[in-house]
C-alpha cells in the first residue's frame, strides 16, 4: 500500500504541474531542461527513473531531450543512470511485495516460469536480462518486475541491465542530439543502427544450432 501510495502521489503531482503533457513532447522537455541549468541533469535522471518504474510514463522523449540538451556522452550518461536506478527500484519492489501483490497491482500476469524452469544458471539469467534490454519493443519496466521474481542475484541483474541499456541509451541520446543539429542524414543513419540492434536477438536464431548449443553449455557452467 505504501508503494502504491507513492506512485499515486507522484502521478498526481506530475499531472498537476503539467509534466505528464510535457513528457510526451521531447522538444518542450528539452526547453524545460535547458532552463533549469545545473539542475537539468537531475531532472533527466529523476524522470527516467520514474518512467522506468511507472509504465504509463514514456521514457523515449526523455532520452531524446537528454541527447538534444547535453550531447552524446553526457546525454547517454544521464539516461543510463536514470534507467539503471529505475530498473533496480522495480526489481526491489518485486522482491519486496511478491508475485501475488505485484500481479494484482499491474493487473496482468507476470509469468517467470520459463526463467525458473528452463534457465537454471545465474549466467543464463544474466543473458536473458541483457538480451531483453536490447529489445525496445519489450516493456523495460515489466521485465524488471518479472526478473525480480526470479532467483537472479541483485548485482548480476544490475550488471546485465547496465550493459544492455548502454547501447540504446547512447543511440537515443545520439538521435536526440542529431535532431537538434538538423543533420537529417545522420539522423537516418542513427535510426538504421538502432533498428539493427533491435534485430540482433533475431539474428541469434540464425546462428547454426551447434554454436548455440556450445554457448548454452558454457552458460550452464555458471
Amino acid at each position: 500500500m505504501a508503494v502504491l501510495a507513492v506512485f499515486l502521489v507522484t502521478t498526481l503531482v506530475l499531472w498537476r504541474v503539467g509534466a505528464l503533457e510535457i513528457l510526451h513532447d521531447g522538444e518542450k522537455l528539452e526547453q524545460v531542461v535547458v532552463r533549469l541549468g545545473p539542475y537539468g541533469p537531475a531532472l533527466i535522471i529523476g524522470l527516467m527513473t520514474v518512467a522506468i518504474v511507472m509504465s504509463p510514463i514514456p521514457s523515449a522523449p526523455i532520452a531524446l531531450a537528454s541527447g538534444a540538451a547535453y550531447g552524446h556522452a553526457w546525454g547517454t550518461l544521464y539516461v543510463a543512470i536514470g534507467s539503471e536506478a529505475g530498473a533496480l527500484i522495480a526489481f526491489a519492489i518485486a522482491r519486496l511485495i511478491g508475485r501475488e501483490a505485484l500481479t494484482a497491482w499491474l493487473k496482468t500476469r507476470l509469468t517467470t516460469g520459463f526463467l525458473n524452469r528452463f534457465v537454471t544458471s545465474q549466467n543464463a539469467l544474466m543473458l536473458v536480462v541483457f538480451t531483453t534490454r536490447l529489445m525496445p519493443f519489450l516493456s523495460f519496466d515489466l521485465v524488471s518486475y518479472a526478473v525480480g521474481l526470479s532467483p537472479l542475484k541483485v548485482w548480476r541483474f544490475a550488471i546485465a541491465t547496465l550493459l544492455g541499456i548502454l547501447p540504446a541509451s547512447f543511440l537515443l541520446a545520439h538521435f536526440g542530439a542529431e535532431i537538434a543539429s538538423g543533420d537529417w542524414q545522420r539522423v537516418a543513419l542513427t535510426a538504421l543502427v538502432l533498428g539493427t540492434i533491435t534485430l540482433l536477438p533475431f539474428a541469434w536464431r540464425m546462428v547454426p544450432s551447434h554454436y548455440r548449443r556450445a554457448v548454452k553449455q558454457w552458460l550452464h557452467l555458471g
